[in-house]
């Protein structure tokens, strides 16, 4: 089994069940989602999927308490090493790699990337997204910030995940009716719903998803409560 945990918004913890815990887009210092006070007690690795603050705000600090690798593309990764992170992993799209007892391979998402260095605002090369393989042979689709795009069937054709995590908010990434479409394209089993109810323009709602893909047999909404680790 995989201990899942949302943090609020796009962030999440993942742990094996031989002990490996991988954070995907930490942000947890200011996120009003993330349950007050909460620490991270072990961190092998993280996962980036672009540079905008909500998605990298806490990785720098992470990575250096726990001596974690940071996954991410090359120019989010040449920066993060340049910001004293020890143990990166700068890859491309298309392009898979193995870490803390899971594959991680990185895929396209429809999203702008940038970094904001102080009073700078850094080229963050492309948003991503990842396929997470784990050690039962079970993989999930964590898509990132992103609008729903065609090659969705693509990631389904070649992945198979049964697990989808998908943004939901509107305005910044897709809502719930283009995530309903995604959902035609991935055909998961099951969907956790992120990047919602954050900041009051997140207008998106799990429901409403629900609502969306009441028609498509076999996918499920699944809503997580920040903090609360559920078995997968």
């Amino acid at each position: 089994m995989i201990e899942i945990t949302w943090l609020g918004h796009s962030s999440f913890q993942f742990q094996l069940a031989s002990g490996e815990t991988i954070l995907i887009d930490p942000w947890l210092e200011g996120n009003p989602k993330c349950p007050p006070g909460y620490k991270v007690k072990r961190c092998d690795a993280i996962l980036v999927s672009h540079g905008h603050f909500d998605h990298i705000a806490s990785v720098v600090d992470i990575a250096k308490k726990h001596n974690s690798t940071v996954v991410a593309i090359f120019e989010i990764a040449t920066w993060l090493a340049s910001k004293g992170v020890a143990s990166t992993i700068g890859m491309n799209k298309g392009g898979s790699t193995q870490l803390a007892g899971i594959s991680a391979t990185m895929v396209h998402a429809l999203h702008s990337s940038s970094i904001q260095d102080g009073d700078r605002v850094l080229y963050g090369g492309e948003a991503a997204g990842y396929i997470l393989t784990f050690p039962d042979g079970r993989r999930a689709y964590f898509a990132g910030d992103t609008a729903v795009f065609g090659d969705m069937r693509l990631i389904a054709e070649l992945y198979q995940p049964e697990l989808a995590f998908l943004p939901i908010g509107d305005l910044y990434t897709m809502g719930p009716k283009e995530a309903a479409h995604a959902c035609r394209l991935l055909r998961p089993k099951k969907v956790i719903p992120m990047h919602w109810g954050t900041f009051p323009p997140l207008i998106g709602r799990p429901e409403e998803l629900a609502e969306q893909i009441q028609d498509l047999p076999g996918t499920s909404v699944w809503t997580l409560e920040p903090g609360v680790a559920v078995q997968w």
